[in-house]
């Protein structure tokens, strides 16, 4: 008897434990849940912010959008020529040849479209003052410091960039600008999130 019941409080406890654990993954997974659920609606609220940024953003006319183009493509490659000399880190480096190829590649595809829009326009890519500080301030950086404010700037500008050929490619009035900003936006993102990615390293 004394056994029986030995047994059948085993069996017992067994049985709660079991119920016990189906109750934490059950909670476990509500809680998965809930935070995917904060993290989609995260992203679906800052997607609406974004589009609705851009739809207030005016949209520049020709010769604004293609200064504008060539400004940051100018500050890129000037940005990552000082990478490949006072980065310390490798990847980093790499992005910054990598901004170089692409951004001498956005010039001519901007050069491109401008001389094919009619009228045709033609870019002004000399620095704001804005720029021009912070390239000065990269200059006086080397090693981890400048790492960290090169990439910075890198998620920054391309933020900018990003918004700037959405909107164009949606709103601009010359179809060979408005071909060549749409082209330009995956590239863009790719680059942003590449950026995204070093700064959190």
């Amino acid at each position: 008897m004394t056994y029986a019941w030995r047994s059948f409080a085993m069996v017992s406890a067994l049985a709660l434990a079991a119920c016990g654990s189906n109750t934490e993954r059950k909670a476990d997974n509500a809680v998965d849940a809930a935070q995917n659920a904060i993290a989609n609606t995260a992203d679906a609220t800052g997607n609406v912010l974004e589009n609705a940024g851009q739809a207030l953003m005016p949209t520049p006319s020709p010769q604004e959008f293609v200064n504008r183009a060539a400004r940051s493509d100018a500050f890129e490659i000037a940005a990552a020529e000082l990478a490949a000399k006072n980065a310390s880190s490798a990847a980093v480096k790499d992005f910054a040849r990598m901004m170089v190829d692409a951004h001498n590649q956005s010039t001519a595809a901007i050069k491109k479209a401008a001389a094919a829009a009619t009228p045709a326009v033609t870019p002004d890519a000399a620095l704001t003052s804005d720029q021009q500080e912070d390239l000065a301030e990269l200059r006086a950086l080397t090693g981890e410091r400048f790492d960290k404010e090169y990439i910075d700037g890198q998620v920054d500008a391309h933020e900018d960039a990003l918004d700037l050929m959405k909107k164009y490619a949606a709103d601009g009035e010359a179809a060979s600008l408005k071909n060549a900003a749409r082209e330009l936006v995956p590239v863009i993102e790719k680059h942003l999130a590449r950026a995204r990615e070093l700064d959190k390293d």
